[in-house]
């Protein structure tokens, strides 16, 4: 499930032991990634608080594009199928979902949506190679600047949560099992996905 040896549930402290119930009663179960940053609970809860508050100011298809693109270009199969398969249950057809990470030009999605996929990954990937003529292209495009930082900010806090979740061998939880074969193939950009029977979600 993971590098690390997370503190036992018996043992976990008070802090702690409320998240795992949250995550519960959420999920129906306790995922992995959970279980990992119950190493340190109150950077779990900063983690939760900060990408609620990026959530609340975007709209929640671009987020879910914005995040996706992130998640693939640093090869963090948790958090793509996580958020892939949010796409594919309430934005995309699950066939589009696959055309978005096979062929993303041909993807369905509308000018605005193609510069901030493209956008997103450069910031995981290339941050300091990005230029204000790229800026200008957003803006171009009909983006405020405030939606603009918007997508700095989701593609960024996800760096930090993917490596976090990467470097210490979390893997997705085996309940990504049971989507399509042809999305966990497209999805599973880096790390397998967990055996049974540990099962769990990501946190959108």
């Amino acid at each position: 499930m993971a590098f690390v040896q997370p503190t036992p549930e018996q043992e976990a402290c008070e802090t702690a032991t409320a998240t795992f119930d949250r995550d519960r009663a959420t999920w129906g179960f306790l995922p992995n990634y959970a279980r990992t940053f119950a190493l340190r609970p109150e950077a779990y809860r900063a983690w939760q608080h900060l990408n609620a508050t990026i959530k609340s100011t975007m709209d929640q298809r671009r987020y879910e594009l914005a995040t996706v693109a992130a998640a693939a270009a640093l090869r963090s199969s948790y958090c793509t199928l996580a958020h892939g398969r949010v796409l594919a249950e309430h934005f995309l057809p699950a066939g589009d979902v696959v055309r978005l990470m096979t062929d993303r030009a041909t993807a369905p999605l509308d000018p605005v949506e193609h510069a901030v996929v493209a956008f997103a990954e450069k910031v995981a990937l290339h941050a300091d190679r990005i230029t204000e003529d790229e800026v200008d292209g957003l803006r171009a495009v009909g983006l405020t600047d405030e939606e603009i930082f918007d997508v700095v900010l989701a593609a960024a806090a996800r760096c930090f949560f993917v490596k976090t979740l990467d470097a210490t061998g979390t893997a997705a939880d085996a309940v990504f099992r049971e989507m399509p074969p042809d999305l966990v193939d497209v999805l599973t950009v880096g790390r397998a996905v967990a055996d049974p029977p540990d099962v769990g979600v990501e946190t959108r």
